[in-house]
C-alpha cells in the first residue's frame, strides 16, 4: 500500500476473537491499513478472551492512557472446585487440595461478593505482565521461578451475579484499569474455600465503546478500515 496524503485515524472498536493475542490481533489489522501508519491498542485481552479491543490508528494512539482509564465491563464465568497456575484455562486443572469440595450456595456466594467491590488490595495473578526486577512476572513463572507480588488497590464498581449452577458461576463486573478479573475469581474461590479459576472472559464495555457496535476482523477485512473508524477528539 502507498502512504495516504490524508492519514487515517481514529478508534476501531473490534471484537477481538478467542485464541489471539491482542498483540496478533493488532497485526491482522495493521495489515489493511496505509504502510506507516501507527497502530496500537488500549487494554489487553489475554488469547482465551474475547470481546472489546480498543485500536488506536494513527493520532489516536495519543489517546492511549485516557482510554485505559476509561471504566470497563466484563462478562465471566467462573468454575468452582478446581484451579489452575494461571487462573484462567491456559493452564491445566488442578483439583482445589481438600478430598471432598462441598458445593456453595447463592446464598454464600451472594454473601462475599461485597469483599470484593469498591476500592480493593488485589494481588495480580503470577502469570502477568507485571514486572518483577524489570522481567516480566509471567517470564519469571514459567521458568519456574518465585513470583510474588505485592497486592495493590483497584476499584470494582459492582458485581452482578447472573447465573449459578455448580461448579459454574456466571457474573458481570465493572471495574477500572489495571482490575485482573482472574484475581476475582482466584480470591472468590479461596473465600469460598472451594478454589476458583476463570473459563470464559468477555469484555463488554470500555468507556462509551460498547460491544453492540464492536466489528470482527472479518467485517474489516471486507468493508476496510475506513467504514468502521470512530473519530475520536483530541482532549
Amino acid at each position: 500500500m502507498t502512504q495516504s496524503l490524508n492519514p487515517i485515524s481514529g478508534v476501531i472498536n473490534l471484537d477481538k476473537p478467542a485464541g489471539i493475542s491482542s498483540a496478533r490481533a493488532v497485526d491482522q489489522v495493521k495489515r489493511l491499513l496505509p504502510r506507516g501508519t501507527k497502530i496500537g491498542h488500549a487494554g489487553t485481552l489475554d488469547p482465551f478472551a474475547t470481546g472489546v479491543l480498543l485500536l488506536l490508528i494513527g493520532k489516536a494512539t495519543k489517546q492511549c492512557e485516557r482510554l485505559m482509564d476509561q471504566p470497563k465491563q466484563y462478562q465471566t464465568t467462573i468454575k468452582f472446585g478446581a484451579t489452575t497456575a494461571t487462573d484462567d484455562p491456559e493452564s491445566p486443572e488442578q483439583p482445589w487440595p481438600q478430598a471432598i469440595v462441598t458445593p456453595v450456595s447463592v446464598e454464600q456466594i451472594q454473601g462475599r461478593l461485597p469483599m470484593f467491590t469498591g476500592a480493593i488490595q488485589q494481588r495480580p495473578p503470577a502469570y502477568s505482565a507485571m514486572k518483577i526486577d524489570g522481567r516480566r512476572a509471567y517470564d519469571v513463572a514459567r521458568r519456574g521461578g518465585e513470583v510474588k507480588l505485592e497486592p495493590r488497590t483497584v476499584h470494582v464498581y459492582g458485581i452482578e451475579l447472573l447465573d449459578f449452577c455448580w461448579p459454574l458461576l456466571r457474573l458481570r463486573i465493572d471495574s477500572g484499569r489495571g482490575t485482573y478479573i482472574r484475581s476475582i475469581a482466584r480470591d472468590l474461590g479461596e473465600a469460598l474455600n472451594v478454589g476458583g479459576y476463570l473459563t470464559q472472559l468477555r469484555r463488554m464495555r470500555v468507556g462509551e465503546f460498547s460491544i453492540d457496535s464492536a466489528v470482527m476482523i472479518e467485517r474489516l477485512q471486507a468493508d476496510g478500515v475506513d467504514a468502521h473508524l470512530h473519530p475520536i477528539a483530541a482532549k
